[in-house]
């Protein structure tokens, strides 16, 4: 990621309608999983740490941990204010083992190179994590959907939900719920994809930048589209068919 990127996802955690719809989202999933209580909570990949104030909600009288080998990312986290930081990779987590009681992971398979790489740090969520202990992987869905934002960001691989669950099941964890997400604005996504390859243009760099001016309409109405979306999963046991992520809640059984 450029230094740029890093600036965008810093200033646009808190109000752009990706952030703040998604986290609406993981919060439909992970609430029945996580109620009122005190946790160790590791955020693995923890960017320029918009998640670790959010994750807050689930740590009571317990702290949010976060980790992330971008030393950029790590001076934006501390831009945050105090935090429990460590800057290492996510497929070498410097923590002993069964610590955590939550293990979270927000985009972050999608981006670790090498073959196994995904599958190693998946293995370290484990072994972190508490028997008992929960963990939520969200990642970039389908490969075909593959664009300019993955080139800038360095996207190494994209998933189907039954190919994240089964390496989250061979990682040793039983899975939860696994669905995938941001599906209502999924057929415009695949829509403008498709008109843009059949013109012989691809779009140009990342998706997270802010909107035009004038533009706040948008952001509200993308924002509700989610929030929208999270309420149906919320009340429903329904898990989508489609969408532009795929989500996983999975458990360390405890024994």
């Amino acid at each position: 990621m450029r230094a740029e990127d890093y600036e965008y996802l810093y200033s646009l955690e808190e109000s752009y309608w990706w952030f703040t719809g998604m986290r609406q989202l993981s919060a439909a999933l992970l609430d029945p999983e996580c109620p009122a209580g005190d946790r160790l909570i590791l955020d693995a990949g923890c960017g320029t740490g918009g998640t670790l104030r959010w994750l807050a909600r689930y740590a009571g009288a317990g702290k949010v941990v976060g980790v992330d080998l971008s030393p950029e990312a790590m001076r934006f986290c501390r831009g945050r204010g105090p935090a429990y930081l460590a800057r290492a990779s996510v497929t070498e987590l410097p923590f002993g083992d069964a610590v955590f009681d939550l293990v979270t992971s927000f985009d972050v398979l999608v981006q670790l190179p090498g073959v196994g790489a995904d599958e190693r740090a998946l293995g370290e969520m484990y072994r972190v994590l508490r028997p008992g202990g929960v963990a939520f992987v969200r990642v970039a869905a389908y490969e075909w959907m593959r664009s300019g934002h993955d080139e800038a960001l360095g996207t190494q691989r994209r998933y189907t939900l039954p190919g994240l669950a089964g390496k989250v099941r061979r990682a040793g964890f039983e899975v939860l719920r696994a669905s995938y997400a941001n599906s209502i604005l999924f057929p415009a996504a695949v829509l403008r994809r498709l008109l843009l390859k059949r013109v012989g243009l691809t779009d140009k760099g990342s998706d997270v930048k802010p909107l035009p001016a004038g533009f706040g309409w948008l952001n509200r109405a993308l924002d509700a589209a989610l929030r929208g979306e999270a309420l149906l999963l919320k009340h429903t046991k329904l898990n989508l068919p489609a969408g532009l992520s795929v989500t996983c809640v999975a458990k360390k059984p405890e024994s």
